[in-house]
């Protein structure tokens, strides 16, 4: 039976969903969402659009925090947007240090291949927002269209330079949402969008 064809937006999470730190943000008092980046998902949900984040997390394999407190984190995340009637579909994260070679610490685009094999899309021409360019990279190895903005690292990135070509540089997320929800954004992002297969699984994870 045929699917409706669905409008994914992927995510990095420090820096553009909360507010970044060289120190790593390892417990949820310290989890503190940037300034309209919680409406903005809830804004791209009400548009139909279904967001994922892909993430680094190496404070886990550092030694730094648990993942018991990740998840304390990502349920202060849940609920604060689930106030606004927003919500993320699933956070892929990578744990690992560089030191561990594995394939799904960005750039490399693990966390993005395990995204599209948990929803059944097609990466290519879905929108990935990071605010560095390793985010960025995990995402054009697989087709995604980069977008930075200029929270957490951003500026630091956009002053570095060669970003992947086609790269569209947004304020913060709250721009970033605005952009793809105008008629001609949110055209050209969900026109490159494949269908949900039907064995796609929407739960959090």
């Amino acid at each position: 039976m045929p699917q409706t064809p669905a409008k994914f937006v992927i995510l990095d999470r420090d820096g553009v969903v909360n507010l970044d730190s060289d120190q790593f943000i390892k417990t949820p008092d310290e989890w503190i969402p940037i300034p309209g980046s919680l409406e903005a998902i809830a804004a791209m949900n009400e548009a139909g659009y279904r967001v994922v984040i892909a993430s680094n997390q190496s404070g886990i394999g550092r030694g730094l925090f648990e993942m018991s407190a990740l998840n304390a984190m990502h349920e202060k995340m849940y609920k604060a947007l689930a106030r606004l009637g927003g919500r993320v579909e699933a956070i892929f994260f990578c744990p690992h240090t560089a030191a561990d070679g594995c394939d799904c610490r960005k750039p490399k685009p693990g966390l993005i291949q395990q995204a599209a094999q948990r929803f059944g899309i097609e990466p290519r021409g879905v929108p990935i927002v990071g605010d560095s360019l390793r985010d960025l990279e995990a995402g054009v190895a697989l087709g995604c269209v980069p977008h930075l903005v200029r929270t957490g690292k951003g500026e630091a990135t956009l002053a570095k330079g060669n970003l992947p070509e086609g790269t569209r540089v947004h304020d913060d997320l709250r721009a970033f949402s605005r952009w793809l929800l105008q008629g001609d954004g949110a055209a050209r992002a969900g026109a490159a969008v494949s269908t949900v297969h039907a064995n796609a699984k929407t739960n959090a994870g």
